[in-house]
């Protein structure tokens, strides 16, 4: 009994913590702007699905409130989908056709207070991956890529929600 408790106040005042729980963003932020983001691929759904499924994260996750006026938030998150690959990495041996995928997203984030202009967070390259299987009969095939690039989303909001709230 006398090392749980020993090890109750060990960990209480060691700044244990679990991971995403944190919040070192100024007290006073309480609005967050998610301006569109720029896309330099050929994927026009990815500028629309990531803010959005930050924007989701945000509002869940977060104390702060997603609000759609720049003018009226305490910080911005901008962005830029910066590169998409999608390339096969799984073969059938008898066949030679692909029956795996794995699609690469780099992206660039920054939010940055909007009343003294600070970069409270920002990261560039941010790299994210998200496999997929392809059906290897031309009769049941569907595209997955389309459900991939959606989990992929949510992942990438994740990262991006707790790296902010981490500031790391």
């Amino acid at each position: 009994m006398r090392w749980l408790l020993a090890a109750a106040l060990f960990l209480s005042g060691c700044g244990y913590h679990v991971a995403g729980r944190a919040d070192l963003m100024p007290k006073d932020l309480h609005t967050i702007a998610i301006d569109p983001f720029g896309n330099a691929t050929v994927r026009a759904n990815l500028a629309r699905l990531v803010p959005a499924a930050i924007a989701r994260e945000f509002n869940s996750r977060t104390r702060y409130r997603v609000v759609s006026d720049a003018a009226q938030a305490d910080a911005v998150l901008t962005g830029a989908i910066l590169r998409f690959d999608n390339s096969p990495i799984i073969a059938d041996p008898k066949t030679g056709r692909a029956t795996g995928a794995q699609i690469v997203v780099v992206l660039q984030v920054t939010l940055t207070d909007r009343r003294t202009g600070k970069v409270l967070f920002s990261r560039s390259n941010y790299d994210f991956r998200q496999r997929y299987e392809i059906a290897t009969d031309p009769q049941a095939y569907f595209d997955e890529t389309g459900t991939a690039i959606e989990r992929l989303s949510s992942d990438v909001a994740r990262s991006v929600v707790s790296a902010v709230l981490e500031n790391f």
